[in-house]
């Protein structure tokens, strides 16, 4: 029986509508797959990138602590090797000082130039630790064999006058051993080099470090230094033309290059596994004829696999958010061991990570603290502010210039900046002891600071971070008094926005701060008056801020000045600097200046005329005692008992003619002055004159 045409067309296009699927199939899944392979190619090499990048990183400052260990103790010496120039019987002492004083280094030489020395034409005594046993010996570079005038260590800081780092050497009859020697130019008192300070360090620690670098197993570490010379390789080995992908990181000081090559064939070697199961598994489908089936079960699996991600994700975002806010400083009163301190501060990411960051410490009585924004928003700009927030740490730790640390953060975060991001950033120095403080501005919100009234710090906008290297940033200073405040946030305050995207705006702000409270109130108080506005909207940025009030620190004893004059009137112009430096620690204005010291004169000048007998020497000793809203200033001398208080009080509406003689400089510094008092005690005339200040 023959079968129907329309039955026959109908298989044939069964069959055809079959193999096309087929072939669509076919060609998806080949096209899925080769994009799938070529990302996963480029996430795995980003992922190698970032690891390698942290892992130099890492590497990178532990060589630059031990650098900077060896740079400190050079130059902490510099002074009294420029002494021993004058004092040659001493320059031995400096080498085996160094050497003993710093277990880093492993010797230690003070090199003279030929010829400087009448007494030695070449001398270059140098101190080194025996690495047995552990003792410093002495020893001498001055020798035919080693002619130290033609070694890069003593020839290249004279040249360049300055500081160097030494290429790498096996320093034969000295040290005997691989080593880098960092050397300063020594200038005598006229300003012409004399000798070379060394120290030298041992480079088998660099093996530990590089020992340290973790990323795949056959990777190759490596340091190199300026000149290619290889220093230090661990791991591999690679095979002759093998592809590799190579990341590095300069320390500049030195020159070395740290680099990890790391294998094609390493990064991707469980990508081709993945990629032979997947087309193990499309040509069965295909054989299999179950396109739909096979299409079907994968995009189930797929949802699976999806919302395994996605909660992988989600487990991961909130891991980050916890490393995140574990690197801000949550703990108020940060300080509790000061009363003259009292600072808060918060930040509430808008997702579970976010960009922006503030942090602070104290180093020297100096509080140093800063507060960014990074641009963009969840896991790239989280990465960014973890790298500014350590660059802050890294460069202020040995730093006290906010330009030269915000320079320097720019230059290390644009060098890296592949997302092209930018971090706006403000930075601040300030000295507790005075209330001077320095600070930098690198396109963020000016801070506001709290007087007798509410205005915005004066602040010079400069570039944000991560723009362009190489940029220069404008240093600014203010003085800051006790009770004064500084409130300092970011754009999501201003910018929070309600339902009908009204923005909080500065307005807003500024009434919030204009009620007096604790800082941690302040911050609370604030928050609270956003949460209120926005009245449940979603945050739509980062919201961070931080609140510095400087206190009257009740703890500080006075200080004291002392000035000694002979009865000379000539002895009376030191009068001048004294006071000077008296009043600018008290920040007094000119006239205040002026009229100390117009007062002082006078006592001072009527004690050098009259308290002791013609032709006789004496003293006169001026004590300044600086309270917190006090000056006090007490005029002690030998000469024969005098009350110049007990003096009738002048009148001044009285003529010339009619005035008695004398009683007008008495009556001047008890114009002055808002205590004068007398007493005769042990022999001494003692005036005390106390001068009440106006706290601003």
């Amino acid at each position: 029986m023959k079968r129907k045409p329309n039955a026959t067309l109908s298989k044939i296009t069964s069959v055809v509508s079959r193999l096309l699927l087929v072939i669509v199939a076919a060609v998806t899944l080949t096209a899925t797959n080769l994009i799938q392979s070529y990302f996963s190619r480029e996430g795995i090499r980003r992922e190698a990138s970032l690891r390698a990048a942290s892992e130099l990183d890492w590497a990178k400052s532990e060589i630059m602590n031990i650098l900077n260990q060896a740079e400190t103790a050079v130059n902490n010496n510099m002074r009294t090797a420029r002494w021993c120039l004058s004092n040659q019987d001493s320059i031995w002492r400096i080498p085996r000082r160094l050497v003993k004083d710093n277990p880093i280094l492993v010797g230690a030489a003070l090199a003279l130039v030929p010829g400087y020395s009448k007494d030695y034409p070449l001398c270059a005594p140098y101190s080194y630790r025996d690495l047995n046993t552990g003792e410093v010996k002495n020893s001498s570079l001055a020798t035919e064999e080693y002619d130290y005038p033609s070694w890069e260590w003593f020839t290249m800081p004279i040249e360049q006058d300055g500081p160097y780092w030494s290429e790498p050497y096996f320093d034969e009859g000295g040290g005997e051993m691989l080593m880098v020697t960092y050397s300063v130019p020594v200038k005598d008192y006229t300003g012409h080099a004399a000798a070379v300070l060394t120290a030298d360090i041992s480079l088998s620690w660099l093996s530990s470090v590089v020992d340290s670098i973790e990323t795949y197993n056959r990777a190759v570490s490596k340091i190199t230094s300026r000149l290619g010379k290889e220093i230090v390789s661990t791991g591999g080995p690679l095979e002759p033309g093998e592809k590799c992908q190579t990341y590095s990181s300069l320390v500049e000081r030195t020159g070395w290059e740290m680099s990890v090559t790391i294998p094609e064939t390493e990064l991707l070697s469980v990508l081709k596994k993945v990629d032979f199961y997947v087309i193990l598994f499309q040509t069965i489908g295909l054989i299999m004829i179950a396109v739909l089936l096979i299409a079907v079960a994968r995009s189930q699996k797929k949802y699976q696999d999806l919302d395994k991600q996605r909660e992988v994700m989600q487990n991961e975002l909130k891991i980050g958010h916890n490393i995140q806010m574990a690197m801000i400083p949550k703990t108020f009163p940060p300080f509790p061991e000061r009363s003259d301190l009292d600072f808060a501060a918060s930040i509430i990411p808008a997702k579970e990570v976010g960009g922006d960051l503030y942090d602070y410490f104290i180093r020297d009585e100096k509080l140093f603290f800063c507060i960014g924004d990074v641009s963009g928003k969840g896991v790239p700009a989280s990465l960014v502010m973890a790298v500014t927030r350590s660059l802050f740490r890294a460069q202020s730790a040995h730093e006290e210039s906010p330009a030269k640390i915000v320079s320097g953060m720019n230059d290390s975060v644009a060098e890296t900046n592949e997302n092209n991001m930018f971090v706006t950033f403000f930075l601040g120095v300030m000295d507790l002891k005075t209330g001077h403080m320095k600070y930098c501005n690198a396109g963020h919100n000016p801070p506001l600071i709290l007087t007798d009234h509410i205005r915005h710090l004066d602040v010079v906008p400069n570039v944000p971070l991560g723009v362009l290297p190489g940029m220069d940033f404008t240093e600014q200073s203010i003085d800051l008094h006790y009770d004064d405040a500084l409130f300092l946030y970011t754009d999501g305050l201003t910018e929070a926005e309600n339902a009908e995207h009204d923005q909080f705006g500065e307005d807003r702000m500024e009434t919030v701060l204009h009620e007096r409270r604790s800082s941690i109130d302040h911050l609370k108080a604030m928050q609270t008056a956003v949460e209120g506005f926005v009245n449940g909207a979603p945050q739509s940025d980062d919201l961070t801020m931080l609140f510095i009030h400087y206190l009257p620190d009740q703890s500080v004893k006075p200080q004291r000045h002392i000035l000694v004059m002979h009865n000379d009137v000539k002895q009376i112009s030191k009068l001048a600097d004294f006071v000077s430096t008296i009043a600018n620690s008290k920040h007094l204005s000119t006239a205040e200046e002026m009229n100390l010291n117009l007062a002082l004169e006078e006592a001072v000048t009527n004690v050098v005329l009259y308290a002791y007998p013609k032709d006789t020497e004496g003293s006169v000793e001026l004590e300044a005692a600086l309270n917190g809203d006090s000056l006090e200033f007490t005029l002690t001398d030998s000469g024969k008992p005098f009350d110049p208080t007990a003096a009738p009080q002048a009148n001044i509406d009285l003529s010339v003619e009619e005035r008695p003689i004398g009683g007008l400089g008495i009556h001047l510094v008890r114009h002055l002055m808002d205590e004068v008092t007398y007493r005769r005690e042990g022999g001494k005339n003692i005036l005390t004159m106390i001068k009440k200040l106006e706290i601003k």
